[in-house]
This record gives C-alpha cells, structure tokens and sequence, in this order.
C-alpha cells in the first residue's frame, strides 16, 4: 500500500511539474501571439514609411526632371521666337525693296532713274536679309532628356526583405595593437559558419560602417584581449565572428602600500599626503600597547629620527620609508625589457619626484639621493626648482614642468626617459647600468599625485629614442 502511495505521489509531483510546464508554455505562445501582432504591424507601418519615402523620393526627382524639360523648352521658344521674329523683319524690308525696284525698273523715262537706282542698290546693301543667318540658334530635338528606367524598375521588382547578415571575419594579419590602440580589419564577403552566442560581458562598439576600425585610449590591464565583430543591417543583426585573440602587452603595477611613508595615504594607484597619518597611526599603536598617551610632536614619525628602531616595521622584505622620505614603490620589479607609465601630480604640491629604485633602497633615503635611485624631482617650496636627481647629484632642466610626466625605462639598454606625457617632449635621459631589477618609485610632499599603467611604449617615444635626436644625459653628468 505505501508503495502504491509513493508511485501516486510521484505520478502527482510529475503531472504538477508538467502541467505547469504547459502552462508556461500557454503564457509563452499568447505573449507570442501580441508580439506577432505588434511586430507585425511595426513591419507595416515602417514598410509604408519606407514606400512612402520612395514615392516622395521619385516625385521629387520628377518634378525636378519636369521641371528641366520646362525650362529647355522655355530657352528655345526664346530663341527660336526670337529668331522668326527678326526673319519676319528682314522679309518685309526685302519685300518692301523688291517692289521699289520693279517700280523704278518700270518708270524708265524719269529723269531721276540714276539717282533712284543708286538709293536701291545701297538700300540692298544695307537691307537685314543679307545680315541674317539662315540657320536656326537651337534645335528642336529634345533627346537629351529623355529617360529610360528600365534598370530602375529591375532594381525596384528585386526589391525582397532584408536578409540577416553572415557572420563576418577578423583579419588577423592586418590588425594592429600599438599606442594603447586596437586596429581590426574585417575581412569582405565571407560567409561565417552560424555559432552559439556567449553569455560573458563584451565592449560594445555599435556604428561602425568602414571594414576597419580602431579602438583608442583602451588600458592594457590584461596581457590578451578578445575581439569580435557583426554585421548588422536596418532590422536585423547576423551572427557574431569567431573571436580574435590579440596580445596587448603593457607595463601593468600597483602602488605597493606596505612599503609606503606613514604620511602617504594610498588608495590604489593614487597617492594623497596626509599630515596627520604618522601620527594617527602612532596614537593607535600606542593605545594598543595599552600606553593611551598622544604622541607628541617630537615622537611623531612625520618629524623623523635617526633611530630605526623607533619605527614600525613593514611587510617582510621591505621596511616602510621613515622620516623625510615621503616614498612609495610600485609592486612589479622591472628585470628586462622596455616599459612606460605616466602620473599625474597636483601642481600645488611642495615637492614631487617620480622614477626607480633598487629594492634595496634604504627606508631612510630619498629619491635621487643615493646610488640606488634615479627621479626627477619638482620643488615648490621656498625656492622653485626642477632637477634630475641621481647619487646625490642634481641637474636643473629648462624645459617648463609638465602637470604629466611619462616614465619610459628601457633595462638592456640601461636607458631611464623622462618625457611631457602631453607632447611627448623629451626632458632628460639617464644612462646606466642597472644590476638590480628596478621598482617605480615616487615621493610626494604636501600634495597628491595618481599613477596610469597598462600602458604601452608610445611610438613616438621609441622614434625618439632610435633617432637619439634629443639631447640625453650621462650620470656623470649629474652635479
């Protein structure tokens, strides 16, 4: 009996799940039936608009056309009325002549015949007969404007519903990654097998009506990017083309926080000088120490001291920077190869400096100022100042300081650039041998500033320095 019961039981939960499966079903094909009545009368309503646009269209071009053959015909009534008009006077001065002259011929035995002969013959001379031209200034042909639809009208008996359009293909071979640009070619006239469509999120570019296409200002945050492209018309879409993968290679890193001066707030790739974070932190370290006094401005980290072992420690591997070394390093050494990153910095900032470092630059140090570093550095106060910095060595530039530095470091080569992000003017060049793999560093004193990566080498950049058409400088040439 139970298992009679359990079978009901299933038979019931298999009826339910089917029954609302065709009630589902039911919903689905009425909400079919007022989509087929609405597109339908969508379609309609646009295919009159688009009848209608032709009408107008083919009545505009025939009362253009009529209007031609208005205005041929108007010209050679004129000339030809025109024409009869002065044929019409020179005949009846001829005739007028003529009758003179028989009249004269007649009357032989007037004295005056000389003197009457002679006005004749001069007035023939002068008559508009022989001045006049015997043939007609136009032609009454009207050919010319004649017309014969024949194509016209084949085009309009082919006229069918718009087709979907096949799915296109990317040609690989002609696309181009350079600049922080993407440029995809689509091949013409392929007709693309039909393919599942994916559920991951795309970039939609929409609108594009040329076979080539490019995409700017894109961030190279991942090694690949995946590019697809369809073809669309007025009503339909086709199929999407089989992905392209193409590499998009780009010097990608993060501001690496723990190894950051207490005074720095990080968030990311932006960098905000607080006055207060040393001694926040020292508050609450002492607080936790169960302590609970303020930290006075002497014991502050902002106001630095010579003993490290006042300072808290960071991550391991890497102490954070102490005392007048306001400095944060990128997370991803550099061991090879050539790379570019720009930041940004707020022009009202005391003192700013970019560029790289060994790891093993001492948490006490700054920027430029030991062996182990290589910047440019922008002084705001007290005395303004723009330099390049290395060993303890300083070299004033002349060119304007840019609100947007670019930082291209080829490590082979042992060549550290400096360039105006904006106009890509070159400001000075390290030369060196770097032993150690190398960390993008920055310090900030009083200000912000905010790092862009996942850029690439700009070409005007690699054009410059093949070209080596602007003035570098050597370390020791640093004083």
């Amino acid at each position: 009996m139970e298992d009679q019961r359990e079978a009901l039981r299933k038979i019931i939960t298999t009826l339910a799940v089917k029954n609302e499966e065709i009630q589902n079903f039911i919903y689905s094909l009425k909400q079919m039936l007022l989509n087929v009545e609405a597109n339908s009368a969508k379609v309609q309503e646009d295919l009159e608009a688009e009848f209608q646009s032709l009408f107008s269209l083919l009545e505009e071009l025939k009362e253009g056309m009529l209007m031609k053959i208005k205005q041929d015909r108007a010209s050679r009534t004129y000339e030809l009325q025109n024409q009869l008009a002065a044929c019409t006077r020179a005949l009846e001065s001829s005739e007028e002549l003529l009758e003179t002259a028989n009249q004269t011929l007649q009357a032989t035995d007037r004295g005056d015949f000389p003197q009457a002969a002679k006005q004749i013959k001069d007035g023939v001379t002068m008559a508009p007969a022989f001045r006049l031209s015997l043939k007609a200034k136009v032609s009454d042909n009207m050919s010319h404007l004649m017309v014969d639809f024949a194509q016209e009208r084949r085009m309009l008996q082919a006229l069918k519903f718009l087709p979907v359009p096949s799915a296109p293909v990317i040609d690989l071979a002609e696309s181009l990654v350079a600049d922080n640009c993407v440029t995809l070619v689509r091949r013409t006239n392929f007709e693309g097998p039909p393919r599942l469509k994916e559920d991951h999120p795309w970039m939609v570019v929409e609108g594009i009506r040329q076979t080539e296409y490019t995409l700017t200002g894109l961030k190279f945050d991942m090694k690949y990017m995946n590019f697809r492209v369809k073809a669309c018309n007025k009503a339909v879409a086709g199929e999407f083309s089989e992905p392209v993968t193409l590499e998009t290679p780009a010097f990608m890193f993060r501001l690496d926080a723990s190894t950051s001066h207490q005074n720095l707030r990080v968030d990311d790739l932006s960098v905000e000088w607080d006055a207060m974070g040393g001694k926040v932190q020292d508050i609450k370290a002492r607080e936790k120490d169960g302590k609970g006094r303020t930290a006075s401005p002497v014991n502050s980290p902002a106001r630095g001291t010579s003993s490290p072992k006042r300072m808290p420690s960071g991550r391991g591997g890497r102490d954070r920077f102490t005392a007048e070394s306001y400095t944060v390093l990128g997370d991803t050494p550099i061991d090879g190869g050539e790379h570019y990153w720009e930041v940004r910095y707020e022009p009202d900032s005391k003192a700013f400096g970019v560029g790289v470092a060994y790891r093993s630059l001492g948490r006490f140090e700054q920027l430029g100022k030991t062996a182990a570093s290589w910047c440019l550095h922008v002084n705001n106060w007290l005395q303004a100042s723009f330099t390049a910095k290395h060993g303890n060595k300083a070299k004033a530039l002349e060119a304007p300081v840019p609100d947007c530095l670019g930082v291209h470091c080829d490590f082979h080569q042992g060549l550290l650039s400096f360039y105006n992000a904006r106009t890509k003017q070159l400001l000075h060049t390290f030369k060196a041998k770097f032993t150690q793999p190398l960390l993008p560093a920055f310090t900030v004193w009083c200000g912000s500033f905010q790092v862009t990566t996942g850029l690439q080498v700009p070409s005007s950049v690699r054009c410059l320095q093949k070209r080596g058409s602007a003035t570098s400088s050597s370390n020791a040439s640093l004083t």
